[in-house]
């Protein structure tokens, strides 16, 4: 299995960062993407990828940090240490944290930034969308967007099928356990439109408890229930689903 979006550069994971991969790895997980939200994140986990070969570098900015320098910074590091990189990441809109018209603007120009280096550089896109699902897919679409995952998407399903259409990919986190609203997406949903995610350290099954990439084995267990398919055809298809979207993850570990 393939956790395609985690921190693992958060601190949290400071003192036990390599135990948690090893039980990623008896979980069955053999890639895990760590993105980035900020410079020193992006420095983090060039350097974590140096150490765990399991581990690859996503390089973005939050979508709530309205900083066009920083953001210029990035892009002339991804232009950089694009070999070194898995994708762009994370990258997007937030509306839930932004509110102002100004503001979203800013982000907006940012968004494009980003956007536009992906298509450039061939890398895929890493996208945070929260409340703004619709607004994120319109600004992909507008931009030519080839390779996208949008990970933990809130919006509707009906919001989602411009995206399916286009060949984007949607990363499903252990918090559908408890989300409604990811349970009808998953079932709208075709499987080769799925991703599998943790979003550790947080989108676990229990809010208050710290989320790990071995806990992706909940999130496979509930898109099989709900699609009503056997667990390891679900397994084969998002694997393969992730290594047809990042095409730069080495399938050593994978059968």
């Amino acid at each position: 299995m393939i956790d395609t979006h985690t921190h693992l550069c958060d601190p949290i994971f400071s003192n036990d960062r390599a135990l948690v991969l090893v039980r990623a790895r008896e979980a069955g997980v053999t890639h895990v993407i760590s993105v980035s939200e900020t410079m020193d994140d992006v420095r983090i986990n060039l350097k974590l990828a140096d150490i765990h070969p399991d581990l690859y570098p996503a390089a973005g900015l939050y979508p709530a940090n309205l900083d066009l320098q920083e953001a210029a910074s990035i892009a002339a590091l991804i232009e950089k240490e694009g070999d070194r990189l898995i994708g762009i990441g994370e990258v997007g809109l937030d509306y839930w944290i932004v509110k102002e018209d100004e503001e979203r603007e800013i982000q907006r120009e940012i968004f494009r930034i980003f956007i536009d280096l992906s298509r450039s550089m061939n890398l895929p896109l890493n996208v945070h969308s929260r409340s703004a699902g619709k607004h994120a897919i319109d600004m992909l679409l507008d931009r030519g967007a080839r390779d996208v995952q949008l990970h933990a998407f809130d919006g509707k399903a009906a919001s989602a099928l411009p995206a399916v259409e286009a060949g984007y990919f949607f990363s499903i986190p252990p918090s559908i356990v408890r989300s409604v609203q990811k349970q009808k997406l998953v079932r709208q949903l075709p499987l080769s439109a799925i991703l599998l995610e943790t979003d550790s350290p947080v989108l676990g099954v229990d809010p208050d408890v710290r989320n790990e990439p071995a806990n992706i084995t909940l999130a496979l267990d509930a898109i099989a229930e709900i699609k009503n398919e056997p667990r390891e055809a679900i397994r084969e298809a998002v694997t393969e689903n992730s290594f047809k979207l990042y095409k730069g993850l080495k399938r050593n570990g994978y059968h």
